[in-house]
């Protein structure tokens, strides 16, 4: 076991961790020259067309030095804010990470947050400056920095290239000197986290675990602690590039088991894998729950798809356990389900993987939250959906929820964060200098706010430099009434939203024009309204396609042409009556960065 090191790399997005993964995975020549390409951790079509990491990757190597023979399990992290649920549970896995820090970037917000993380885990830290051969690198300042935040020396810092290879050699030193091997007894009963799973359509679903202690062997009954469920090890390995079977797998080994499970629910992320005949007394504490920041409705076009949507829901949870869903119903657009996401960037990349990985053809709706109407007749009634609202005349008033939300910043940011949470109806209770350039500020605001688009304004406004955390401190009252939005007269549920009073018209006035913008144009006039009950309060129309009827007319009486315009006048105003407007998928996504 003292041959061992487990380790992830930790960073902010773009500061080249998928690079230096590659470099490390070149070096010990874990897979083949034929195999090997650019960002090869990253094997998801999304994450190479936008150039990010999604997943949680692990991969080991075999390293040599001074005749011994070690075994490194490396998990590459994303380092978008978004996913760093899937970065917290990496590191229940690991002993030590590899804080990378851009030289021509700097600190930046989530290299402090994910150290946080790392340091709340009890994880040995390795300083690694990259993209030294940058031209706009400056080493000396950025060292200065890391050695503020984390308290190091100069000589503890790695000088190293992801893209040249230089100091990935020190780096393996800093790995094997630095970083503790695991500690667990063999003999003790076997206990695994499960810090992430996949599905496989011909195997089921497959489960990647750290042992803690004991041994897990092929053909062995297991339990898992959580859900109970009782199960044969089909197969268990190692991760390799692929996976590679092993007959037993000990304690301080990452690997995946392979059960035959096919259903998703079975297996959950930051369950306890055990032995039935010696199971341990109590499951792993691993990584904290996850808090979802935005929630839509994700329902399907044709309606028929709704048990394949929850399937490909569930398959996915498995993959991004941060994902929550609910079943849910709308008027206009039939059965679906409320889904709970970390942001609008983590929104958008599920949406976008079911649609390409489980071919489904899918409806986003606004994200809301739920509200309490406290009715004339003393009864309360939730509301999760716009539509489900009671009529106005039986309501007497609303309740919506409050949460006490927590920012870490730099000073040089509070009055902009302040005035961003101020304009969010949110109320400033306590500021606090944690150290001298790190200052929490503690609002009260309605969760209703945080939902849409507070957390990007706030990653903007802070250029990163800000970590938020909520939790939910009960309802208060609030004058909030629904607005809906008309197309041709008709009204479209999935934009319907409850908002407070005082910004009902500015929202109604940017809905109108952005669906301006998105809805193509008909052979009609199309009127755009947004509506509080029978007041209208913003309007836009999209013009018709003009046909050029009179284009036949060369000369002759006037009478002609004006009797052709009639006619195209009285086509019009039935094709009006009659006509549907489709709304574009891009309409419904569009709506969620009214902001940007």
């Amino acid at each position: 076991m003292e041959n061992i090191r487990n380790f992830c790399i930790i960073a902010h997005i773009d500061h080249g961790k998928s690079t230096l993964a590659d470099r490390m995975i070149e070096t010990t020549k874990t897979i083949s020259e034929r195999e090997m390409m650019d960002t090869v951790l990253d094997n998801m079509d999304l994450e190479r067309e936008r150039g990010i990491t999604i997943k949680s990757h692990a991969i080991q190597m075999d390293f040599a030095r001074g005749g011994k023979k070690y075994v490194l399990n490396l998990i590459d992290t994303p380092g978008h804010v978004d996913f760093s649920y899937e970065v917290s549970r990496s590191l229940a896995a690991c002993e030590g990470a590899l804080l990378l820090v851009d030289a021509s970037q700097g600190i930046q917000a989530q290299t402090i947050s994910n150290l946080y993380l790392a340091v709340d885990q009890g994880l040995t830290i390795i300083p690694v400056l990259n993209k030294i051969d940058m031209p706009g690198a400056n080493p000396e300042a950025v060292e200065d920095d890391v050695m503020k935040l984390i308290g190091c020396t100069r000589e503890d810092i790695i000088r190293a290239s992801g893209r040249t290879g230089e100091g990935v050699d020190k780096i393996f030193d800093a790995i094997l000197d630095r970083i503790p091997a695991p500690k667990g007894d063999i003999k003790a009963p076997l206990k695994a986290l499960i810090f992430d799973s996949v599905f496989n359509s011909f195997r089921g679903v497959i489960a990647y675990y750290r042992i803690f202690q004991g041994t897990l062997k092929k053909n062995q009954k297991i339990q898992f602690f959580n859900t109970g469920g009782i199960y044969i090890a089909d197969e268990v390995g190692v991760l390799r590039l692929d996976m590679e079977p092993r007959t037993e797998m000990r304690a301080g080994d990452v690997g995946y088991v392979i059960t035959g499970v096919k259903n998703a629910k079975e297996i959950k992320v930051g369950d306890t894998i055990t032995t039935l005949d010696n199971p341990c007394t109590e499951g792993i504490h691993g990584f904290e729950d996850v808090k979802p920041m935005v929630f839509a409705g994700i329902y399907p076009m044709d309606n028929d798809d709704f048990e394949d949507l929850r399937d490909s829901l569930e398959k996915l949870q498995l993959n991004d356990a941060s994902l929550v869903f609910e079943p849910e119903s709308s008027v206009a657009l039939g059965f679906g389900f409320r889904c709970g996401f970390l942001g609008l960037l983590h929104l958008e990349i599920a949406t976008e993987r079911l649609e390409r990985e489980f071919d489904m053809t899918i409806i986003t709706t606004v994200p809301q939250v739920s509200y309490d109407a406290f009715l004339t007749d003393g009864t309360m009634e939730v509301i999760n959906n716009p539509a489900d609202m009671p009529e106005v005349q039986r309501i007497d008033h609303f309740e919506e929820p409050y949460i006490k939300a927590e920012v870490i910043t730099k000073p040089e940011y509070i009055g902009a964060i302040i005035g961003l949470c101020m304009e969010k109806r949110g109320v400033l209770i306590n500021q606090d200098y944690l150290t001298e350039d790190r200052v929490e500020l503690t609002f009260e605001m309605p969760m209703a706010e945080i939902v849409f688009d507070f957390y990007d304004k706030l990653k903007s406004i802070s250029r990163g430099y800000a970590s938020f955390d909520y939790h939910q401190i009960g309802y208060r009252p609030g004058d909030l009434v629904k607005m809906d939005i008309l197309l041709n007269a008709e009204k479209v549920d999935a934009f319907s939203a409850m908002i407070h009073r005082s910004k009902a018209e500015e929202f109604g006035r940017r809905m109108c024009e952005k669906l301006k913008e998105l809805i193509p144009r008909q052979m009609f006039m199309i009127p755009i309204q947004a509506a509080i009950g029978a007041k209208i309060i913003a309007r836009e129309s999209i013009s018709a396609m003009r046909k050029d009827v009179t284009a036949k007319c060369y000369g002759g009486d006037i009478s002609r042409k004006r009797k052709l315009l009639e006619k195209q006048k009285k086509g019009k105003k039935k094709m009006r009556q009659f006509g549907r407007v489709e709304v574009p998928q891009e309409a419904f996504i569009a709506v969620l960065k009214l902001n940007d």
